[in-house]
């Protein structure tokens, strides 16, 4: 695995989760990094990375893919809007 970072917008993004009362930090984010649900194709070559938050809840991590893996952003969704 390739190393991970977050950009200052993610991190600021996941006080704003707790904030809206998603329990999710730092270093869960970098675990979960290393075995996604699933990974989609962003725009302007990124990648969307989907991960459980609660039963009803994915969180939906943005990331570029170079020599490390940068985090962008990321976004809490109802897990059903994305279920085909």
């Amino acid at each position: 695995m390739k190393p991970v970072r977050l950009t200052q917008h993610a991190e600021q993004k996941i006080e704003l989760l707790r904030q809206w009362g998603f329990t999710i930090d730092r270093e869960q984010i970098l675990e979960d990094m290393t075995h996604p649900l699933e990974v989609s194709p962003g725009y302007r070559g990124r990648s969307i990375a989907r991960f459980f938050l609660d039963e009803d809840h994915v969180l939906r991590v943005v990331y570029e893919e170079n020599g490390e893996v940068v985090i962008i952003t990321m976004y809490p969704t109802r897990q059903d809007r994305y279920e085909d």
